[in-house]
């Protein structure tokens, strides 16, 4: 092969991520505990229901149609098979999309990394910040903030979330900075969100209010926001250079894999291959931009983000000298090394599966709602938030959570003595945060997957950082409500 091929047969086995076995057996232990407890709540709660009505061409809930019906839980069984039947339930195609996704990313980042590339890329970009490294962490941090608060992306970033963690050992830190820089960055920025069209947009669009109005005090969460979590990463990476943060055996593993392929691609990587895979980057990088803004392209931007990272991924292999059968052998030890990640991802779906074929969803929400009618605004503000923390347990999806719940929320709002501004601002808090420490949040589960860290270590590395942000939104929160924030 040529100059990025790799020498000696099994190295192919190496390169890429892999989900190790304790970190799948502790979140599988864990999502399995919760498909049972939302299996009994199914047992304990009473079904009901709202009327869903078409208004501008989305379905929605019809705040004062709730009445009680006759609920069927699911026979004990079928909580266990529940992650199966997902696979035909009404979130199928998002499902299934997800998974294709998840196994094509790991397949391509495998072939990228025995090529050679992302060795390169990372080379050139720990040369340029070998003496500011801390700039390093803050810029990162606020492009990918930036990419979850302005254009509400989460899932799409996922591809670079093994780049980053691969940059970050470069620098000597640990996969736990790298996933700060990415995954958690690209998380709180999208609930922090400016401009996001996926809560902010569809949240202000039901609730009437002018389309991402209330900008300049969000701007405000956001650099507060952004300041605590490239503190935190900063900080983290600064314990791990001191040695304050032993690594792990996974860990240990996933980094010897590492040099262990870029040792085997350490002559230079041809020109061309480096070309195709920057073109193939730069391609996704217009993707997820556009993807939110044009809405023909909205629907299809993740298959086309995973497209365009295996074009990447197989061409770049191809033009390193790796032949087609290496190439394709790499690929699918790959997408092996990440299928344990496709049983997780079913299984934190199920939850949700389990809970609406019961048809407590809207019990659940009616409850909550009667409770915060007789309460002060400001108290009302804090269970509004509580309420949607809630719901973004079942169900992930932002604007999919809008249209179920910003019907309701936003009368109640007028109820209380509440702005329709602070509903979307408490909604917004409560749809984002969660979603990085939450185990039934399948984009967690997947970032996880592609580095050595396991649910139980990332939850006792952010719970803390969680507990801070949830004490500063309550208190923006607050503030919003003293303000008031308007327009109305």
């Amino acid at each position: 092969g040529g100059p990025g091929a790799v020498k000696g047969g099994d190295m192919q086995e190496q390169a890429g991520a892999r989900i190790g076995r304790r970190a799948f057996l502790s979140a599988g232990l864990i999502l399995l505990v919760l498909i049972i407890a939302a299996g009994i709540l199914t047992r304990v709660v009473p079904a009901g229901t709202y009327d869903r009505v078409i208004q501008d061409g989305h379905e929605v809930l019809d705040p004062a149609s709730f009445r009680f019906t006759q609920g069927a839980p699911l026979p004990v069984w079928r909580w266990f098979t529940a992650p199966v039947e997902v696979l035909w339930s009404s979130d199928a195609v998002t499902v299934i999309t997800i998974i294709l996704f998840i196994l094509l990313v790991g397949g391509s980042f495998a072939v990228l990394d025995q090529a050679g590339v992302v060795r390169t890329l990372i080379a050139a970009i720990v040369t340029r910040f070998r003496t500011r490294r801390y700039v390093l962490i803050a810029v990162t941090c606020l492009f990918f903030m930036a990419l979850g608060a302005l254009l509400g992306l989460f899932e799409e970033t996922v591809p670079l979330i093994p780049i980053v963690v691969a940059l970050a050992w470069s620098m000597g830190w640990d996969s736990l900075t790298g996933l700060g820089m990415s995954l958690l960055s690209t998380g709180f920025g999208f609930s922090a969100a400016i401009a996001n069209p996926f809560s902010i947009g569809v949240a202000q669009g039901i609730a009437g209010l002018p389309l991402f109005s209330g900008a300049g005090f969000r701007a405000m969460v956001f650099v507060v926001i952004y300041g605590i979590v490239a503190s935190f990463v900063i900080h983290h990476a600064r314990r791990v250079e001191r040695g304050g943060v032993p690594a792990w055996p996974e860990e240990k593993a996933a980094r010897a894999r590492y040099s262990q392929s870029a040792g085997a691609a350490q002559s230079a990587t041809p020109r061309r291959a480096i070309l195709w895979a920057a073109c193939c980057l730069g391609a996704m990088l217009v993707i997820v931009v556009l993807g939110p803004l044009v809405p023909a392209l909205r629907t299809y931007s993740l298959p086309l983000i995973g497209l365009a990272f295996v074009a990447a991924g197989i061409g770049s292999g191809l033009l390193a000298g790796m032949g087609v059968r290496r190439t394709l052998r790499t690929l699918a030890s790959g997408v092996a090394g990440m299928a344990p990640g496709v049983i997780l991802i079913l299984m934190a779906m199920s939850v949700k599966l389990i809970v609406s074929e019961a048809g407590i969803m809207d019990t659940i929400l009616h409850t909550a709602a009667s409770g915060i009618a007789r309460t002060s605004p400001s108290i009302a503000s804090l269970l509004l938030y509580g309420v949607t923390l809630g719901m973004n347990f079942l169900i992930g999806s932002a604007s999919a959570k809008a249209f179920l719940m910003m019907p309701l929320l936003a009368p109640l709002a007028d109820l209380v003595g509440l702005t329709r501004q602070v509903a979307v601002t408490a909604f917004c808090f409560g749809d984002g945060f969660s979603n990085l420490i939450y185990p039934t949040n399948a984009v967690l589960l997947i970032g996880l997957s592609l580095t050595s860290v396991s649910y139980p270590r990332w939850f006792r590395w952010t719970i803390l950082l969680q507990l801070l942000v949830l004490a500063v939104t309550v208190a923006f929160l607050l503030l919003a409500v003293s303000i008031p924030l308007g327009p109305f």
